[in-house]
């Protein structure tokens, strides 16, 4: 196998790690939105409900222009934004209130908050 051909394999294999970490960071905003959604509507919890919202709408936004950056600078500090936007996700989804039939529903998003700070750290290891 030629240099050429090893560098399009590892080409390929890159953009289908970026697009695993894309789809996986829309699909927690899906789930944290429809989590959202089937809350009471008190005066606090639409409050936190916006906060939970724009965070983690902000972590999958953020990944994709980390993706399309120019420079690695660039990359590794939009990668930090995501890593902050999904600490503050799990931070409010803890303190979130919900009713009996939620609360699998909401430590299952806490758990998917926490993995995706385990893989920003991890693609701020690997960039240094």
């Amino acid at each position: 196998m030629t240099k050429t051909q090893n560098l399009s394999i590892e080409s390929q294999e890159n953009k289908q790690k970026h697009y695993d970490l894309e789809e996986r960071t829309f699909q927690f905003a899906k789930q944290v939105i429809g989590f959202v959604n089937k809350l009471l509507k008190t005066i606090a919890s639409i409050e936190i409900s916006k906060q939970v919202v724009r965070s983690a709408g902000s972590v999958g936004a953020n990944y994709i222009e980390a993706n399309e950056a120019v420079s690695r600078k660039d990359f590794v500090l939009r990668i930090k934004i995501c890593r902050k936007e999904a600490k503050e996700t799990r931070y409010w989804l803890m303190l979130l209130e919900c009713s009996e039939e939620l609360k699998s529903t909401k430590e299952g998003l806490i758990q998917e908050a926490t993995e995706l700070m385990k893989i920003f750290g991890a693609i701020l290891e690997k960039s240094k």
